[in-house]
C-alpha cells in the first residue's frame, strides 16, 4: 500500500486569509457600492521598471533567432545572472564567489525546498510573529518546531539563549509581519550563537532593499563568522515587483558544512536533480535589476511605497497608537487600540471604515492584539485609508 506523508495531518488549518476573504466577500455582498481600501495584501501595485521590461523583450527576441536561442539553462543559474548578483554584493562590501549564488523562482519556493538539505531529525526555531510557511514547511519535513515569542518589550528582535537551542534558526530581517530589523550587534549575537551551537541560520532577506537605517545589515554575510553558519534567501518580488514574474536567489557559502557534508555541493546536486532552472527570459530580466539603471528605477518605486508608509505612520503618531516597522520595511505592525483583539479590530476597520488589514493573530499566538498594514497600495488609496483611519479612531 502506498503511504502518504502523514505530516500533512499535523498541519494546523490556516484560516487567516480564508477568513479575511470570507469576511470581505460577505461585506461586499451587503454593501456592493462600498469603496474598500486594501492594506492587507503583501502584493506590489507598481509595474516592472523599464530596464527590466526592455531586458525581457530583448530576451524574447533572442528566443526567436537560431543564433541567440537558449534551451535548457544551467540549473543553478546562468553565469550572467550569478555574476550580476555577485557584483551587487561586492558593491556593498560582501565578497561572494559566483558559484555560491543559486537562482530560484522566489523566496517562498526556496524556503520550502531548502529543507531538503536537512535530516528529519532536526529541530527548527521560529521567531514569532512569523511568516506562517516557516512552520508549515518544517512540519512537512518532519522537523520538530520550537516557537520563540517576541514582543514590543524587545522590539520584536529577541536575543538568543541556550533555551533556544535548535538545529535550524529562522531570521527574517526586515521582518514580515512586524517590519522590525536586526541591528548589526543583534544579528552578530545570533551568528555567534549559531557557530557556538552548530546551528544553521536560514536568513530571509526578501525585504532588504527597504532598509534605510545606518547600522542595519542588508545581508547576514556582512557579519563576521556568518559564512560558516548561514544560508541567505533573497527575492526580487518586493525589491523589483517580481511577485508575478518569479525570480530570486540563494547564497550558500562553500565553507558551510553539517556533519561532514558540504551544503553548497549538496545544493548543486539537489538543483541538478530536481529542477531545470529558471528560464533564460526571466534571468535576463532579473539581471537587469542589478544594473545601474535598474537599481535607480526600482528605488524610485520603493520610494513610492515608503511615502505610503510615512503617510500611515504620521496618522498613527497623531492617534497615539504604538507601532513598529514602516521605516525599513513595507509593513507597519501596530498595537490594536483600546485593548482590542486582532480580529475585533479587523471587523471594526472593515465595518466602520472599509479598510482591510491583516490580523496579527494569523502570524502566531504572540501576534494577538496586533495588526499589520501593507504599504504596497497606490498613494491615493493609502491616503484615503489614512484619512478614514484617523476619522474613525479619533472618536474612540
Amino acid at each position: 500500500m502506498t503511504m502518504p506523508n502523514r505530516h500533512y495531518g499535523e498541519l494546523k488549518d490556516s484560516y487567516l486569509f480564508y477568513n479575511i476573504a470570507q469576511k470581505v466577500n460577505a461585506y461586499r455582498a451587503a454593501h456592493p457600492d462600498a469603496q474598500i481600501c486594501r492594506l492587507g495584501i503583501g502584493d506590489v501595485s507598481l509595474p516592472l521598471c523599464g530596464a527590466v521590461i526592455r531586458a525581457l523583450h530583448a530576451a524574447v527576441d533572442d528566443q526567436a533567432k537560431a543564433e541567440t536561442f537558449h534551451g535548457y539553462m544551467p540549473e543553478c543559474g546562468a553565469p550572467f545572472f550569478r555574476e550580476a548578483v555577485q557584483g551587487h554584493y561586492a558593491r556593498r562590501g560582501v565578497k561572494l564567489e559566483a558559484d555560491e549564488i543559486f537562482v530560484s523562482s522566489g523566496a517562498s519556493d526556496e524556503l520550502g525546498d531548502i529543507l531538503d538539505l536537512f535530516s528529519a531529525d532536526n529541530t527548527a526555531l521560529v521567531i514569532e510573529p512569523a511568516y506562517p510557511a516557516y512552520v508549515d514547511a518544517n512540519i512537512l519535513a518532519g522537523h520538530k518546531v520550537l516557537h520563540l515569542p517576541s514582543g514590543a518589550e524587545n522590539g520584536f528582535v529577541p536575543a538568543p539563549s541556550m533555551e533556544h537551542r535548535a538545529d535550524i534558526l529562522y531570521i527574517c530581517s526586515p521582518n514580515n509581519p512586524t517590519g522590525a530589523v536586526f541591528s548589526r550587534d543583534k544579528l552578530r549575537a545570533w551568528v555567534d550563537f549559531a557557530n557556538k551551537t552548530g546551528a544553521v541560520i536560514l536568513f530571509d532577506a526578501a525585504y532588504e532593499a527597504f532598509i534605510e537605517e545606518d547600522g542595519v545589515p542588508h545581508s547576514i554575510f556582512e557579519i563576521p563568522g556568518a559564512r560558516g553558519c548561514a544560508i541567505e534567501i533573497c527575492s526580487l518580488s518586493k525589491t523589483a515587483g517580481f511577485t508575478g514574474t518569479r525570480c530570486g536567489y540563494t547564497v550558500i557559502p562553500k565553507e558551510l558544512a553539517c556533519g561532514g557534508m558540504n551544503l553548497n555541493a549538496m545544493w548543486v546536486r539537489n538543483r541538478t536533480t530536481k529542477t531545470n532552472g529558471v528560464s533564460y527570459i526571466l534571468q535576463r530580466g532579473a539581471a537587469a535589476v542589478f544594473t545601474e539603471e535598474g537599481q535607480r528605477q526600482i528605488m524610485e518605486n520603493i520610494r513610492v511605497y515608503k511615502k505610503n508608509a510615512a503617510c500611515l505612520m504620521e496618522t498613527l503618531d497623531r492617534l497615539g497608537i504604538w507601532y513598529c516597522g514602516g521605516k525599513n520595511a513595507p509593513y507597519i505592525w501596530l498595537r490594536c487600540p483600546g485593548g482590542m483583539g486582532s480580529w475585533e479590530f479587523f471587523d471594526l476597520l472593515l465595518e466602520k471604515a472599509q479598510i482591510i488589514g491583516t490580523p496579527g493573530a494569523g502570524f502566531g499566538s504572540c501576534g494577538e492584539g496586533y495588526f499589520r498594514f501593507s504599504t504596497f497600495g497606490s498613494p491615493a488609496e493609502t491616503a484615503e485609508a489614512a484619512r478614514r483611519l484617523e476619522k474613525l479612531l479619533a472618536k474612540e
